[in-house]
């Protein structure tokens, strides 16, 4: 099937890997991936195990793989991560190759991809986040205003581009998040664990640096809706009760909400959100009972106005009422305002998918326009082009749910395959690919993932030396210097 030449066999890290003196695979169709995180390893998983005449080339922005799997994940779910062995596994595969520190859009546009590959998926996610639109946001006279959770976690997680986040962890003893979410949640964990409970994680030393010199002790977690509106999981709200912190709201409007007609009719068809409450009551205290020394502050019905910058930094609050039924209910403001002075906020409020030239893009919902995972524009579909997680389908779920959706592309991607809809082999092969990308800056960039498994090593050795899982290296020139090779930038 394929015209395959003499290979070696290897093992790295457990994996069995065949390194082929050529990587010429003669009438197989070629798919290119843009985007090497969770939806792109799995959308690859998925075609590789249901076809074996293909080649997929995963190209990639950041130098690791993996994505918001690496950058995204809290450092202190270790578990979450366990999806890696999966995509190494695809990474190794000998139908695969690994393009690093490669970007789609600068480098490489996508039309020049759409002219030598059979198909091309875009996986590369949501890379901006959506903003609250008030003023003062972005700060005053050296106060930072409203920084990023998006860019707060990419800074603990080690990802380059956010190591000079302008924060502040010193001025005041409170940290304001806007949002109900998990990442607000992770955020909010984080400020307020203890050393010790992070030191054993693969948070960066930078990051444990800054943390220690913290003089945060409160964090207060505000959103806009009531109790039966909240977004984050109840998993992550019992790691909150795991710490020693006092989780304060007010169990009042809580208990009002879940007993009236209407939230108790609602928590019957909802049944994790239920279990969430039960938690929330048994785990947290009155504003007036709190006596620990950190304190997580769950507030209700609140939506920022503005950031107040007069003797220190406020964010300023419009309190809200609800009205309609809980699972449709809006907040509607009392023109009534609260104060909640801090040393920064942070803004949790949804991440947002960017567009690329050549591609169909909605610009309201953010997201590559689709049917099935195939790209559509004007309701016509684009031959050979897909999209797969939150650029198909928005900014939600978590990794089993990106992976169910990868999974639907995939059977779509390889439906037209094996019906002939894309292929074409005179169009299409690893030598025209090839010849392609050396007409561009990518050979001159590209990180391979054997480049990536010496980075890989290397981190893991220095992290066992600091009883870590891992150290994670935060500069490209660091990683760069790893596989002893320099890459134009």
């Amino acid at each position: 099937m394929f015209g395959l030449r003499a290979y070696v066999v290897t093992r790295v890290h457990g994996f069995e890997r065949r390194l082929f003196s050529t990587n010429h695979f003669v009438g197989a169709a070629r798919v290119a991936v843009v985007g090497g995180g969770a939806a792109g390893f799995y959308t690859a998983a998925r075609v590789l195990a249901k076809t074996s005449n293909v080649g997929i080339d995963i190209f990639e922005q950041q130098i690791p793989p993996y994505g918001l799997v690496r950058y995204g994940v809290a450092p202190d779910h270790l578990e979450v991560k366990n999806c890696i062995s999966k995509f190494a596994s695809v990474a190794m595969d000998p139908r695969v190759r690994y393009f690093g520190n490669t970007r789609v859009g600068t480098q490489i546009s996508v039309s020049d991809l759409r002219s030598v590959y059979d198909a091309v998926v875009l996986a590369y996610g949501a890379s901006e986040d959506k903003r609250l639109g008030i003023g003062g946001e972005d700060g005053n006279n050296g106060r930072v205003g409203v920084v990023s959770a998006r860019m707060f976690v990419a800074w603990y997680n080690g990802l380059p581009e956010a190591q000079d986040l302008h924060m502040d962890l010193t001025s005041h003893d409170t940290v304001v998040i806007v949002g109900h979410g998990n990442v607000a949640l992770d955020c909010a964990r984080i400020l307020l664990a203890p050393l010790e409970h992070l030191a054993r994680t693969d948070i960066t030393n930078r990051a444990l640096t800054v943390l220690a010199q913290s003089n945060i002790r409160r964090v207060e977690m505000v959103g806009r809706r009531g109790p039966l509106q909240v977004s984050f999981t109840t998993k992550e709200l019992r790691e909150m009760t795991k710490l020693n912190v006092d989780i304060v709201c007010d169990r009042d409007l809580v208990e009002r909400e879940c007993s009236s007609p209407e939230g108790h009719a609602y928590l019957l068809h909802k049944r994790p959100l239920r279990r969430m409450m039960d938690v929330l009551l048994k785990h947290s205290v009155r504003p007036e009972d709190a006596q620990k020394e950190k304190q997580f502050h769950l507030r209700f019905l609140m939506s920022p106005a503005e950031v107040i910058y007069s003797g220190g930094q406020s964010v300023r609050f419009q309190t809200n009422v609800l009205e309609g039924l809980p699972e449709s209910a809006r907040a509607v403001s009392t023109n009534n305002c609260v104060d909640v002075p801090c040393a920064m906020a942070l803004r949790s409020v949804g991440y947002a998918s960017m567009a690329l030239c050549g591609v169909p893009f909605d610009n309201v919902r953010r997201i590559v326009p689709n049917i099935a995972g195939r790209v559509v524009h004007n309701g016509d579909a684009v031959r050979g082009m897909y999209v797969a997680g939150w650029l198909k389908r928005g900014p939600v779920g978590v990794i089993a749910t990106t992976m169910q959706d990868a999974y639907r592309t995939a059977d779509a991607l390889v439906m037209d395959l094996e019906s002939g809809a894309i292929s074409n082999p005179l169009t299409s092969s690893t030598s025209l690919i090839d010849a392609m990308l050396a007409q561009t800056r990518v050979a001159k960039t590209r990180v391979s993932y054997d480049d990536w498994l010496r980075i890989d090593a290397h981190e893991i050795a220095v992290g066992v030396a600091h009883k870590k899982p891992r150290e994670k290296l935060t500069s490209v020139n660091e990683m760069l210097d790893v596989i002893g090779c320099s890459k134009d930038q």
